[in-house]
């Protein structure tokens, strides 16, 4: 008997798992995208060039990441975005952004 309800609530244990992974591999990019838009758009309002700020994004940012910058008028939006595979191998793709915000500095270039 004991074997028949482990073989029923060993293939639920097991899914349970790999959400548990999926979920910490989602989360884990999240956050690494919001610390990559932050450091590109403290970047971008010191007035430093796209590149520079999608090279600097790009070093926190998870591998594979899009950085895209937008100015709008004194303020800068750097949005960073990946399309990751949680569980690897199976064909479960999901897309997390993250987008930040800042005021230009005084002095900085337009």
């Amino acid at each position: 008997m004991v074997t028949t309800e482990t073989a029923v609530v060993l293939p639920v244990l097991l899914l349970v798992l790999l959400c548990a992974v999926a979920a910490v591999t989602v989360v884990g990019a999240q956050l690494r995208c919001v610390d990559a838009a932050r450091e590109g758009a403290r970047a971008a309002a010191r007035g430093e060039t796209d590149a520079v700020v999608a090279e600097l994004a790009g070093r926190v940012a998870p591998e594979g990441a899009d950085t895209a910058v937008r100015e709008d008028g004194e303020r800068v939006r750097v949005t960073v975005s990946v399309e990751l595979a949680p569980l690897g191998p199976v064909p479960l793709r999901t897309r997390v952004s993250a987008e930040a915000v800042a005021v230009r500095e005084p002095g900085g270039a337009p």
